[in-house]
């Protein structure tokens, strides 16, 4: 998978496309490669699922219904910590997965190692708009309802957190309408990038958790430099 991920940034493979100059989509993983260019603040691999992996989710999350994992992953050893964290509940193509974000995500920012986060949750993490004080972030969820975002032409950042003056999101005036929230997609790969990315101040990724129906859940993997 990281000899994927060389080839050159401006290529295109299948279907891709950017909006507003902030972010880019497309159906094949090459697309990550344009976190690196400067206006781009969102890169979304828009990727599906077989069922068997369909099936190998479903079955982790009936045995794995409050699991929350953290650790410091190397893509040689991620499959067997993975495995060891997991007490053998996660099926084998569940593992294979993750360990090819991790390898994936080490490979294009040239990391020996990243912070890896595995969990089952049952509410919005972060419900509020925010952005994160991090350089980037991979997130997909394996089932449920996915991460929400903004593109950077429709936001008025001066009412971020305490500028909200504790309005709600949609009150507050933080982005123009409701029609501006964008969605990942359950299986998306999406990097968000920070505000810690050299050059990205004031212009991280502003996103949510989505809100959760009571019986619903929702099993999110995120990686972050190590």
């Amino acid at each position: 998978m990281g000899a994927v991920l060389m080839e050159s940034p401006g290529s295109k493979t299948g279907n891709e496309f950017s909006g507003q100059d902030s972010f880019k989509v497309g159906d094949q993983p090459t697309i990550l490669t344009g976190i690196y260019e400067d206006n781009i603040n969102i890169a979304i691999w828009r990727r599906s699922f077989s069922e068997e992996l369909t099936d190998a989710v479903n079955q982790f999350i009936s045995v794995n219904q409050n699991v929350r994992k953290s650790m410091t992953l190397s893509p040689k050893t991620a499959y067997t910590e993975l495995e060891n964290a997991t007490n053998g509940t996660a099926p084998k193509l569940l593992l294979e997965n993750m360990v090819e974000l991790v390898d994936m995500f080490c490979c294009l920012f040239d990391l020996k190692e990243a912070g890896f986060r595995l969990a089952v949750l049952d509410d919005a993490m972060c419900p509020r708009f925010h952005v994160d004080q991090v350089p980037c972030r991979l997130v997909t969820t394996y089932q449920g309802i996915a991460t929400q975002w903004l593109p950077n032409d429709v936001i008025d950042r001066s009412k971020l957190g305490r500028g909200s003056h504790g309005q709600s999101d949609s009150m507050s005036g933080l982005y123009i309408q409701e029609s501006n929230i964008q969605q990942l997609a359950s299986g998306d790969v999406a990097l968000l990038k920070g505000e810690r990315w050299s050059g990205n101040e004031s212009r991280g990724l502003v996103h949510r958790s989505p809100t959760l129906l009571s019986d619903e859940r929702r099993l999110l993997l995120t990686l972050d430099f190590g």
